[in-house]
């Protein structure tokens, strides 16, 4: 009966801790803009890659769709 009452004692310290943590993180720090903007530069670097990278582009069926580096441009870092 002890063991069962420690058993139940840790598990609802453990959920107390946990629950204070996440309280104490707060709400603030990151700017949902720049999240934006890197899920967009994301988006364009996949789309580029999937042109040049297609299997067309792989194996040659055009002369220099497989060129990834003309694609992108001055958009790459």
């Amino acid at each position: 009966m002890i063991a069962l009452l420690i058993l139940f004692g840790v598990i609802i310290g453990a959920g107390v801790l946990a629950f204070t943590v996440v309280l104490r993180r707060g709400r603030g720090g990151v700017d949902p803009v720049e999240g934006l903007r890197q899920e967009e530069e994301a988006l364009r670097h996949a789309k580029t890659d999937r042109v040049s990278f297609n299997s067309w582009s792989v194996h040659n069926y055009l002369p220099t769709s497989s060129d990834a580096y003309h694609r992108r441009g001055d958009h790459r870092r």
